[in-house]
């Protein structure tokens, strides 16, 4: 059951990602591309969480899961610094 949640949780990332980047694409407005790029970051710490977590359970993947977010959110992060700016 709760690879049913983490795969809803994963589809929700890539879908809001893919909306944001559509959206960004279609009004060049910059906070929906650092914020595309975040959920996309979001994604992929989903799938390596189910990988994590349902493949390869006798391996901790933490440390490697952990870093799409983190770079995800300091792109998000970076972007409203840098918009702020002008």
């Amino acid at each position: 059951m709760s690879t049913v949640v983490y795969c809803l949780c994963a589809l929700t990332s890539l879908l809001c990602s893919w909306l944001l980047l559509h959206g960004y694409r279609r009004s060049r407005t910059r906070l929906l591309l650092w914020s595309g790029l975040c959920f996309a970051g979001f994604f992929v710490n989903n799938v390596l969480l189910i990988v994590d977590l349902r493949l390869v359970p006798e391996r901790d993947l933490s440390i490697i899961r952990t870093l799409p977010v983190l770079v995800g959110l300091a792109l998000l992060v970076f972007g409203m610094v840098w918009d702020t700016d002008q």
